[in-house]
């Protein structure tokens, strides 16, 4: 089926501002609140959100197959699992309907009073139900960085690192959207040159820069997903701030990986990008011929995704200041590989899932994806434009990541996710 909708010659009679990370050919998909409370699936053109509930009931999805209430739902979850026709059939038919050249809905008043509303006068929402999240940890550089401060510098990558994409179970109840502040988590920790440890906040809060992608229903249980087909099981995907706490990681992580240094916040974007959208901004990924993966984890193509990422940091009544660029396009593993090794004993992928692509670091240190590795360990400190440094993050201040992808002729973006640090939680 063709993709009618990446067509970058096409304009919308929506005005879309210049660099707009949002145009006619991007299309993604969101959950949002509007003025009157009502909860709908929605898209995005420019600086407009589009109510695609009242589209539905207005009958402008006709001749798509789509349930009844599709889009009057409160998550996605129903409309991943229809799989990639239907996503690509609803995409095209609104790239369709906001074409400059299209009247249909253009010239109806009544009706685009009822389906278009301004993005500041909505509220995004959590876009789907995340029953599972799983973290990889698949960029070769945060690998080797996290490697070279903690374990022996000469042998950063653990022995299994190039043979398979590294990843754990996370917790799906504290993955928050985007504009939710995040508590100062509690827990224990070891002091330098301490041998029992002591409890209280954490001294040490970081961000880790990630992508996560959405799936639909991929599998039954015991059916591995192949490398091959993974991409067919891949929604799309949103900003990913995977908050982490370091001192309390560094107390729990032996034996069993990450706990509570990682489960107290995630946070994501709320716009969901397609894989679709993403099309025009396909590259490969870093070689993988020393070592050569196993059969089952080897591609050909391209697989990763030229997509531009920032990270800055915002204080209390202060400017922002750029701390990290970065790109998706440095990752190890790609999603289809990550994909195809998570299933390959059996397990059951779901709609909604949602898989963490691991802290992006790129091979420069203005490239890195965390506090850990941009201050190495808090050895050195990152001056912010108000005269003040940071090691970690301060109470107060809000964490700024943004991605977008462009060529000669389109931008397509993801927007933001941001959050605010707040201190350690307190009973009212």
């Amino acid at each position: 089926m063709a993709l009618t909708a990446n067509d970058p010659s096409r304009k919308s009679w929506l005005n879309v501002p210049k660099d707009s990370d949002f145009p006619i050919q991007n299309i993604p998909f969101g959950v949002f609140i509007t003025k009157e409370d009502v909860v709908t699936i929605g898209t995005r053109i420019g600086d407009y959100a589009i109510d695609l509930g009242a589209l539905q009931q207005l009958n402008y999805f006709e001749g798509i197959d789509l349930t009844d209430d599709m889009f009057m739902q409160d998550t996605l979850n129903d409309f991943i699992s229809d799989g990639k026709k239907t996503w690509r059939l609803v995409r095209n038919r609104i790239a369709e309907l906001f074409d400059t050249n299209n009247p249909k809905l253009r010239d109806n008043e009544d009706h685009k009073s009822i389906v278009i509303f301004n993005v500041q006068d909505i509220e995004m929402q959590l876009p789907v139900l995340i029953g599972d999240y799983t973290d990889f940890y698949s960029s070769r550089e945060h690998a080797t960085n996290v490697g070279m401060m903690f374990r022996d510098p000469a042998n950063a990558l653990l022995p299994n690192w190039l043979h398979l994409p590294v990843g754990y179970h996370g917790r799906s109840s504290t993955i928050i959207p985007s504009g939710i502040p995040v508590h100062r988590p509690l827990g224990q920790t070891l002091p330098n040159g301490e041998t029992q440890p002591v409890f209280g906040p954490s001294k040490l809060v970081d961000f880790e820069l990630e992508m996560a992608f959405i799936t639909t229903d991929a599998n039954i249980m015991g059916e591995p997903v192949s490398v091959e087909d993974a991409e067919e099981h891949i929604f799309g995907l949103v900003l990913f701030n995977d908050w982490s706490a370091r001192d309390i990681q560094k107390w729990e992580y032996v034996p069993l990986g990450p706990f509570l240094a990682k489960n107290f916040a995630s946070s994501i974007s709320p716009w969901i990008v397609t894989l679709d959208a993403l099309e025009p901004f396909r590259v490969e990924g870093p070689s993988q011929e020393e070592p050569k993966p196993l059969d089952y984890l080897q591609q050909k193509g391209a697989h990763s995704f030229d997509i531009n990422l920032q990270v800055a940091i915002e204080p209390e009544n202060a400017e922002e200041t750029i701390i990290s660029n970065s790109n998706f396009k440095y990752m190890y593993w790609s999603m289809a590989q990550q994909l195809a090794h998570h299933t390959i004993n059996g397990c059951r992928v779901n709609s909604g899932d949602l898989m963490g692509s691991g802290t992006i670091s790129g091979p420069t240190p203005d490239s890195y994806g965390s506090m850990l590795e941009l201050t190495w360990g808090g050895k050195n400190p990152i001056q912010m434009k108000d005269g003040s440094e940071r090691k970690f993050i301060n109470d107060g201040d809000t964490v700024i990541m943004r991605g977008y992808c462009q060529n000669d002729t389109v931008r397509i973006g993801f927007g933001e996710v941001c959050s605010k640090l707040l201190p350690p939680f307190e009973k009212k």
